[in-house]
């Protein structure tokens, strides 16, 4: 997971879980804060300086605690209005759609919601602009084609007890998934 903040701004966040506890913790920015499920705690957060800051979950909070990692990408203010409004934009609707457009709302939009389209699921993250993260599945594994075939294909051979459940698709249908995957830039 990737969070961006401006450089010399202080950022508000709301911190709250849906099911057990977890401790928010970016080492370079500061101390941690619990996450506790049914409680709303907060927290600030403040870049310097531009970089990428490493963040992990600090708490014991199940098997996959290992792989909860997350990096707060600290930019310039201009740099940041910029990629906000380019997150903020709708996904493209192809004018004509596509059999991965198909496949995607079939199999995975239930799930995940990208913003413009009908896939308008609420339990998975938000993919309107996938292809715009450095990485997938919690910051586990760089987001390129290959690593999101296999995370599509069989997540939980990749990090069991994870939220994504295995789904049974073709060849064809994941082709035509990543394809459309493809485009969510």
């Amino acid at each position: 997971m990737s969070l961006h903040i401006p450089v010399g701004v202080p950022v508000h966040f709301n911190l709250t879980s849906p099911d057990v506890i977890h401790s928010f913790w970016v080492p370079a920015l500061g101390g941690k804060t619990d996450v506790v499920p049914g409680r709303v705690n907060q927290m600030w957060l403040m870049a310097d300086k531009p970089g990428v800051y490493r963040g992990q979950c600090s708490e014991y909070c199940g098997s996959e605690h290992a792989q909860m990692g997350l990096y707060v990408i600290a930019e310039p203010r201009a740099d940041f209005d910029a990629w906000r409004a380019a997150q903020q934009a709708r996904a493209l609707t192809p004018t004509a759609p596509d059999e991965g457009f198909v496949q995607f709302n079939v199999h995975c939009g239930k799930c995940h919601n990208v913003r413009g389209t009908m896939a308008q699921g609420d339990k998975g993250p938000d993919l309107t602009h996938l292809m715009s993260r450095s990485t997938i599945a919690a910051g586990m594994l760089d987001n390129n084609i290959g690593n999101l075939s296999g995370w599509i294909a069989h997540p939980q051979g990749i990090k069991p007890d994870a939220l994504m459940p295995d789904i049974a698709l073709s060849g064809p249908e994941l082709q035509s998934i990543l394809s459309y995957l493809k485009t969510l830039k």
